[in-house]
């Protein structure tokens, strides 16, 4: 399950072992189709990451914090930390590894 980051509150991402956070907004086509991807992974990886959606539009100061220029963006972070980041869709093989690399 992917949850939805609402208030600019980012402290229960921060607060997992390895969380990824997707920037996105609604207007947005691909971030729209890396939505169900998104889904998928999640519930493959359940237990190993959390999964988070920030709308943009919705919480500019974190897009801001982090340098979101490009959406959908893609960001790991372990420990509270960015480890890794990508932008555009990703297809479901890419994102697996994209995150997976992220864990070591």
């Amino acid at each position: 399950m992917v949850e939805k980051i609402r208030g600019n509150n980012l402290e229960k991402a921060e607060n997992s072992k390895i969380a990824l956070i997707d920037f996105s907004a609604t207007w947005c086509g691909p971030c729209r189709m890396l939505e169900p991807v998104l889904e998928e992974v999640s519930e493959e990886l359940k237990g190993q990451v959390d999964f988070f959606n920030c709308d943009v539009d919705q919480n500019p100061d974190l897009a801001q914090k982090f340098g979101i220029m490009n959406i959908p963006a893609l960001i790991i972070l372990k420990d509270g930390k960015p480890a890794a980041n990508t932008v555009g869709f990703q297809p479901k093989e890419n994102l697996l590894e994209f995150i997976k690399s992220s864990m070591q």
